[in-house]
């Protein structure tokens, strides 16, 4: 089984981790990881690397990622999300001008405190073992970026749809339970789908239920290098590309960025940086 990318449509019900553990079996490789958790009751696009493809999950966890969400006002969890046990419930006398109006403060940079029920690691442990042993802690604010936040729908007086297009790292379960909180309501994550990450569409991801019915799932991976499709191309060969490939810098015209760099028979080599003529390694995917 060689390398490569399998972009997944998760189902509600299974963690991330229940996905690459059930690929692991279904491709032969114990080589596995995600782009990105999504919790057990959000849907949606889950980018799987496999093999030598993992060396590629710090970039696409990097990138920013779209969700379209339900807010439902009126509901307080412990969670933040209906998964959760229900803190309180206030009635709900909000407009849909009020509440596109209220979007704006959390658009841009804004700070999130990372709700209990997360994977943050406090002393030792992660936030959400802690919550089910009924312990709260100090969260340090973080800084996150909504670059797109826009009310889609409405679904009830107190069930509206969100469009979030966010930086890395934006809970939103936080931003619906902050949303609520301004509008002195509550509110609650009532349904999540992820329609974007690791650059990404959900017009591209797989079912479960297609990779494990495939009679060569393997077929279904597709090349590493198009997670870095956005940056221009470089060809290598003779002793330059002898001397990248051992990881040493090497001279090379050109302007400065970053490339993808690929050998005469246009195998992709590697991720490069180029910056005062020199070719610079960020990170090779090559089989060694």
């Amino acid at each position: 089984m060689g390398s490569g990318i399998l972009v997944i449509d998760k189902e509600g019900g299974w963690t991330s981790h229940d996905v690459v553990a059930k690929l692991r079996g279904v491709l032969g490789v114990r080589r596995i990881g995600h782009g990105g958790t999504l919790d057990p009751m959000a849907t949606g696009v889950l980018p799987v690397f496999v093999g030598r493809a993992t060396r590629a999950v710090q970039f696409a966890s990097e990138w920013d990622k779209e969700y379209l969400a339900t807010l439902r006002l009126g509901v307080t969890t412990d969670t933040q999300d209906i998964t959760g046990r229900v803190i309180q419930e206030r009635p709900v006398s909000v407009s849909a001008a009020r509440l596109e109006q209220t979007l704006g403060a959390f658009r841009g940079e804004i700070s999130q405190i990372p709700p209990m029920y997360s994977a943050v690691r406090r002393e030792g442990k992660k936030l959400y073992e802690l919550a089910r042993a009924g312990r709260q802690v100090e969260r340090t604010p973080r800084p996150v970026t909504v670059h797109v936040l826009e009310l889609t729908g409405q679904l009830s007086p107190f069930e509206y749809t969100l469009r979030v297009v966010c930086s890395k790292g934006t809970y939103i379960r936080t931003l619906c339970n902050d949303i609520g909180q301004m509008l002195e309501c509550g509110g609650t994550l009532a349904a999540l789908r992820r329609t974007r990450a690791g650059g990404f569409s959900v017009n591209q991801a797989l079912t479960m239920e297609q990779v494990c019915s495939a009679p060569r799932p393997g077929t279904m991976l597709l090349p590493v290098d198009v997670c870095f499709a956005h940056y221009p191309a470089l060809k290598l060969d003779g002793s330059v590309l002898v001397k990248v490939k051992n990881g040493s810098p090497v001279l090379w015209p050109g302007e400065p960025g970053i490339y993808r760099v690929y050998d005469s028979s246009v195998a992709f080599l590697l991720l490069g940086r180029l910056e005062e003529g020199r070719l610079l390694t960020i990170k090779s995917f090559f089989e060694v």
